[in-house]
């Protein structure tokens, strides 16, 4: 316990909002005859009072100090023991002893206030400048059991005071990642929405050139849209509502799931990309996030899988279960990985620079869990690498 100004408001304070004190104060007072008492912070080099009870105007408020070397807390704090006297001038040891005449006191009784973890934090003390029987068992112990309350309230109300603190932080987080999904849904899509429509424009001029580079500006737009769609995402499942999902029939998932591929490819012209469906009927899910579960399945694939080998894209319905498999070939990822790559903001040390934010596998498996479903992946030099989400076609039932 330092004697910082700071740390002496803070105890004050603290002995302020535990509202039994002024209870117990009035108590000690009534029992004991004692017409001052008080709850005081003592360190080696400061006597601070925090409560008061005064009925013979010693003129000590909440703050108020004393010379701690003029005190008898001190030696109480010393030797951690009750100091009691009940007749100072009678008394072989007190009456010679400077802080009664100093203080013009006969009575006197000072125990310490102790927190549980041993950390000492003051004294429970009272005066009169009359004599008062306070040296009995059944004074010192209502004493002590009041010092041991007090220390103990003490330790709860900083845990309050941490829990409050926590709660305030954390309300001040969620607003900040509200205006963050603000900014990613607003003032980013739009400025987005225009760079796009000009790479349209461009992509279809006659001249080879500007078409390229059109469509080049088309390929980054769709990339930074993946982006802010991964952010967002990230966000809204911290804030604690998770990956919302709008299930719905559709009647050909295959066709869907074509259109995301056909996407990448024309993303990535120099990749080959396999596929095999086998998804006859309705099939219940939300479209659009199981054609985000492969489009980022898929876009792993390719930015990681080996420049000569294929990468599959497999979908079949297997009684009331709906498998998507995305494989690639490649070096495979090392077994020390395996039970990292769904962590959030998680990428490889050997990742390339501006290669992504490290959360789109993380969304895949929010989204298969919003589904509740399951992802799982294998991976080995020679058989490369494959992820495999399994659905529930109607998840609950």
């Amino acid at each position: 316990m330092d004697d910082s100004a700071a740390s002496i408001a803070r105890d004050i304070a603290a002995i302020g909002r535990i509202s039994a004190v002024p209870s117990l104060l009035r108590i000690v007072c009534d029992n004991t005859g004692m017409r001052f008492a008080a709850v005081a912070r003592v360190t080696e080099g400061t006597w601070i009072a925090c409560a008061v009870e005064d009925h013979i105007d010693f003129g000590l408020r909440p703050g108020g100090r004393l010379d701690v070397h003029t005190t008898l807390c001190k030696e109480a704090r010393a030797a951690r023991q009750p100091v009691v006297f009940d007749h100072a001038s009678a008394d072989p040891v007190y009456a010679t002893h400077h802080t009664p005449r100093l203080y013009n006191i006969e009575s006197y009784i000072s125990v310490p206030i102790v927190r549980p973890d041993g950390a000492y934090f003051g004294n429970l003390c009272a005066i009169d400048p009359r004599p008062n029987r306070v040296s009995d068992a059944k004074t010192i112990s209502m004493f002590q059991s009041f010092a041991e309350l007090i220390g103990r309230q003490l330790d709860v109300e900083e845990r309050q005071e941490e829990t409050e603190t926590a709660l305030l932080d954390a309300r001040a987080t969620a607003e900040l990642r509200e205006q963050f999904i603000a900014v990613l849904g607003h003032d980013l899509r739009n400025p987005l929405a225009a760079v796009s429509a000009i790479a349209d424009l461009l992509a279809r001029r006659q001249e080879s050139d500007v078409v390229r580079y059109g469509e080049r500006l088309r390929s980054s737009t769709r990339r930074m849209s993946r982006l802010i769609d991964d952010v967002m995402d990230f966000a809204r499942g911290r804030l604690g509502s998770g990956i919302g999902l709008r299930l719905a029939p559709v009647p050909d998932l295959a066709t869907a799931l074509h259109d995301v591929v056909a996407e990448l490819q024309t993303a990535h012209p120099e990749s080959r990309i396999i596929e095999r469906y086998e998804l006859a009927g309705e099939i219940v899910c939300d479209l659009g996030r199981v054609q985000q579960l492969v489009s980022n399945l898929l876009a792993n694939a390719v930015d990681y899988g080996g420049r000569s080998d294929p990468v599959s894209v497999v979908a079949r319905r297997e009684a009331h279960t709906l498998t998507i498999a995305v494989s690639n070939g490649g070096a495979g990822i090392p077994a020390a990985h395996l039970d990292k790559i769904f962590e959030p903001f998680w990428r490889p040390a050997e990742s390339a620079p501006g290669g992504g934010l490290g959360l789109g596998l993380h969304i895949c498996s929010q989204i298969v869990c919003a589904h509740g479903g399951t992802l799982q992946v294998t991976s080995s030099p020679d058989a490369g690498t494959t992820f495999t989400a399994t659905l529930p076609i109607r998840p609950g039932s």
